[in-house]
Formats: structure tokens, C-alpha cells, sequence
């Protein structure tokens, strides 16, 4: 009888230390897969964040510098020889879309700074800036000369008042202007690539 308890004990004991081991490794494991997960998050994480320019000029060029680099983007990635695609009869081919918007940053930016324009805007014609290595210089000397503009100046400038189009403008209200056209034409050009079967860049930060 005494032999028949000790034996119901030891398998008693012998069954609960297998479910405690068995506990120990699930938690082991959980544990271990918890530490490789919250690894791999870390390891996706973003670094720290830039620090934006807090003045309001500093803000400006930032927001125009990445402006440039956005539309540099746009220009590498239309195919060379859809350079004059027009998606309708009525409307500016790829080539006039972007110089009409350089034409856009020279005249604001002349108008800023009271400096002129490196290109007049009669000169900005598609048969001047035939390849895409051309066009994409004048682009981008375009938001050169507006950013070269917006640096010559202070805050208490711009908030001086300059006539334009009948309107007694502040300076930063033209720079507001300048930074929608330059948005409007180039955001217009987003079709042409999608006709060309190009996906357009994305908004660069």
C-alpha cells in the first residue's frame, strides 16, 4: 500500500515539474520573441527629427529650397523626348510649363529684391533650352535668384509694402504669390507624367 503512495506521489510530482518546465519555456520564448520584436521596431524607427527654421524668413527658405528640389525631381523624371508633350492642343507642352514657372521665380524674384533677372522672360522659350540638362539649369537658377533674394533681406523688410497688379503687397504676401505659381504649374505637370507613364516624385521632407 505504502509502496503504491509513494509511486501515485513521485508520478504526482513528476507531472507537475513537466508543466512547470513546460511554462518555463513558453515564457522564455515569449520573452525572447517580445526582445527581438521591440529590436526590429528600434531598428525601423526614424531618427531624430530636423529642426525647422523657428524665424519666419528661415522658414521661407527652407520651404523654397525644398520647393527646387521637388521640382528638380520632376524635370529628371520626364523622358528627354517628352519634353514638348502636350496632353491637349490648348495647352503649354512640359518644356513651357516648367519655364513658365522659372519665368514666374525671376520676375518675383527681381521684383524682391529690386535686382534683375539673370533671363529676361521673352528669352524663356522651349527652342533656347532644347535638352533637358538645359531646361533643368534655368529651372533651377530660377529658385536660386528668388532664394538669393529672400536671403538678402529681414524680417522688418518683409514686411514692407511693394505696388504690384494694383495691390499694395507686403513683401512677404509677394513671397506667398511666388510660392503659388510656382506650386500651381508645377503640380499641372504631374499629369504629363502620369500620361508618360511616369510616377511623379513624392513630396520630398
Amino acid at each position: 500500500m505504502k509502496l503504491k503512495q509513494t509511486f501515485v506521489a513521485l508520478r504526482y510530482l513528476v507531472s507537475m515539474g513537466a508543466v512547470s518546465l513546460a511554462f518555463a519555456l513558453v515564457c522564455f520564448a515569449q520573452q525572447t520573441a517580445g526582445t527581438q520584436n521591440q529590436g526590429g521596431q528600434r531598428a525601423s524607427q526614424p531618427g531624430p527629427a530636423k529642426d525647422w527654421p523657428a524665424d519666419r524668413l528661415g522658414g521661407m527658405i527652407g520651404e523654397w529650397t525644398r520647393a527646387k528640389n521637388w521640382t528638380k525631381e520632376y524635370i529628371d523624371k520626364m523622358p528627354e523626348d517628352a519634353l514638348s508633350f502636350k496632353p491637349t492642343p490648348e495647352v503649354r507642352t512640359f518644356a513651357e510649363q516648367m519655364l513658365h514657372l522659372a519665368g514666374g521665380n525671376f520676375g518675383y524674384g527681381a521684383t524682391l529684391s529690386g535686382q534683375p533677372a539673370p533671363v529676361k522672360r521673352a528669352d524663356l522659350t522651349p527652342d533656347k533650352f532644347k535638352t533637358k540638362a538645359e531646361l533643368s539649369k534655368v529651372v533651377l537658377d530660377s529658385y536660386d535668384f528668388l532664394i538669393a533674394a529672400l536671403k538678402g533681406m529681414s524680417d522688418e523688410k518683409l514686411n514692407e509694402r511693394l505696388p504690384s497688379r494694383g495691390t499694395n503687397f507686403t513683401r512677404a504676401a509677394q513671397v506667398n504669390n511666388a510660392f503659388e505659381h510656382q506650386t500651381h504649374h508645377r503640380g499641372q505637370t504631374t499629369i504629363y507624367l502620369r500620361m508618360k507613364g511616369v510616377v511623379p516624385p513624392p513630396e520630398p521632407f
